[in-house]
């Protein structure tokens, strides 16, 4: 019940005051993390970045990072610049890791950084980001920037017009476009390229290890396996009040499949090009 009235609240609250309550409560958790986690080993990197593009579970990176057992072993405490106005003049403060910048990977090269850093892209099946965007703008994602405007868009047209509809938005948005930008990127030691559905598939413990390895972080194996389990897509379903509103809707690779036809997939090529084969996801076969 709480859980419930907690995220009618945040559906439906301003966002300025959306936006100062997560910063209150993100400087309320590093607080207590500082007072009462002591930590056992620090990451050599002053700071790591998580950039992505939307709809690559993002809130579930920013959960699995904040966790208390990731910052004993780091000595990082998390940091979203989008709660701060991006007033930080390198955006993200020295001793911490910036969450969820959704950057192309040319204004990420521009951004000041230290001499000692790391940064990961987490990329998903473009798709499934497709499908995935639909469903969360239509039915559930929170009044963040324009979701309102799209959600009236989409609840006014049929599934299949919606979809064909938001692949455009999201053209135009270069949300396809941002991925394209770093893959194309040179490959370099301080940035590593993740799929989304490496992480959250059947070798999700040897993947995120990796990651972590990547950022300095050396997690106990059964340290590792205590923050997956906590952070399983099925518990923050619990923990959002309901799966009806939830973020984590499905998350199951290949769910794209499920909902395009010959036109939808037509006009996807026309905005993505040649995205899912670079990438390295399976082509659509036409039935």
């Amino acid at each position: 019940m709480f859980n419930s009235a907690v995220m009618f609240a945040k559906q439906r609250a301003p966002e300025p005051v959306r936006v100062l309550a997560r910063r209150a409560q993100l400087d309320a958790y590093n607080a207590r993390l500082r007072i009462t986690v002591p930590v056992a080993t620090r990451s050599e990197f002053e700071n790591i970045y998580h950039c992505a593009v939307r709809k690559t579970a993002s809130q579930w990176i920013k959960a699995v990072f904040s966790d208390p057992l990731v910052y004993r072993h780091s000595g990082l405490l998390t940091y979203d610049p989008r709660f701060y106005n991006w007033k930080h003049p390198r955006v993200v403060p020295p001793r911490r890791i910036g969450l969820s910048l959704f950057f192309p990977r040319p204004r990420f090269d521009k951004m000041p950084k230290p001499e000692k850093y790391r940064a990961f892209f987490v990329m998903r099946d473009p798709r499934d980001m497709v499908v995935s965007s639909y469903f969360s703008t239509r039915n559930s994602h929170g009044p963040m920037g324009d979701v309102l405007e799209v959600r009236k868009v989409l609840l006014e047209m049929p599934r299949k017009e919606g979809m064909l509809w938001l692949i455009g938005d999201m053209a135009k948005k270069n949300r396809f476009g941002a991925i394209r930008s770093w893959i194309d990127a040179p490959a370099s030691d301080e940035v590593r390229l993740v799929k989304y559905e490496d992480l959250t598939g059947d070798a999700q413990a040897a993947e995120m290890e990796a990651l972590l390895r990547h950022c300095g972080i050396n997690l106990p194996a059964a340290d590792l396996a205590t923050v997956l389990d906590r952070y399983s897509f099925t518990k923050m379903n619990e923990r959002q009040g309901t799966a009806k509103v939830s973020h984590y809707r499905k998350g199951q690779a290949g769910d794209w499949a499920n909902h395009f036809d010959d036109d939808i997939y037509e006009a996807f090529n026309k905005a993505t090009g040649d995205l899912v084969e670079r990438l390295g996801y399976p082509t659509y076969q036409q039935k």
